[in-house]
């Protein structure tokens, strides 16, 4: 049974699933049972990840344990994004505002279109030849 002081919550995107897990600490964050240095390589997605806890000024308030499976290391960010939004949301409701206008609860719906028979790819054709 979990503690009442932990926020659970999933955020999603493409194919990338995150499950976030938050408790009121120092500010860890952890990935996949690595450091977010370890996991994310680029500083510029370190940066789209703490932006929730950035906008509702809840950065180093709170250890977060992150689980991400499937896509791409970019939309493995995103989900989390959207997972760690939840879970502030599950702590405080009085922060949807803020949240809501960085579009961290919104869910980007767009998913990798399917390849369609007689066509190269989801949309590119064969190349047509008249003789």
């Amino acid at each position: 049974m979990p503690e009442t002081n932990e926020y659970r919550a999933t955020g999603r995107r493409k194919s990338a699933t995150a499950r976030v897990i938050m408790r009121p600490g120092e500010g860890r964050l952890v990935i996949n049972h690595r450091s977010l240095e370890q996991y994310v390589p680029s500083n510029v997605l370190r940066l789209e990840l703490r932006q929730p806890l950035v906008a509702t000024e809840t950065l180093g308030k709170f250890d977060i344990l992150i689980l991400l499976r499937g896509g791409g290391v970019h939309s493995q960010v995103g989900a989390a994004r959207m997972g760690i939004a939840r879970a502030l949301l599950a702590f405080n409701p009085e922060l949807r505002l803020p949240l809501r206008r960085g579009g961290f609860l919104t869910r980007d719906s767009r998913i990798k279109e399917r390849k369609k028979y007689g066509q190269k790819g989801a949309r590119k054709r064969f190349q047509f030849s008249k003789r």
